[in-house]
């Protein structure tokens, strides 16, 4: 490969991992636009099974924000009771949100929580 081409694609190279890591740290972050009242309302006729480390559950828990605390989460390998609960509801992933004794894997939206659990601003 000649110089000029190594150079460019370093170029590129560089400019991709700049827009990935300005991504992150800006546009990236979710905004919080859950009130109390719809978390109260989503932990109340849901359960999500987590597990400590997973980046998906921490991103599921950052879209909403200080109203987390609503949320009824079980971390599935907090303790081997906790673990058994997972096995015995056929937890595969975390998060898993259960709503209505359906499974809903990974992380959801807001809105889609609202409507999954029948939240209707009330």
């Amino acid at each position: 490969m000649n110089k000029k081409v190594a150079s460019t694609l370093t170029t590129i190279f560089i400019l991709l991992v700049i827009g990935i890591v300005l991504y992150f740290v800006t546009i990236g972050k979710p905004s919080v636009t859950v009130s109390a009242q719809a978390a109260q309302y989503i932990g109340n006729h849901s359960i999500v099974y987590v597990q400590a480390g997973c980046v998906h559950c921490k991103d599921q828990e950052d879209l909403f924000g200080d109203n987390w605390k609503y949320i009824t989460a079980l971390d599935c390998i907090a303790s081997q009771a906790n673990t058994q609960i997972c096995i015995s509801q056929n937890i595969t992933g975390t998060p898993t949100w259960v709503i209505n004794g359906r499974q809903y894997i990974g992380v959801q939206s807001i809105q889609t929580l609202e409507n999954l659990t029948g939240y209707t601003g009330q």
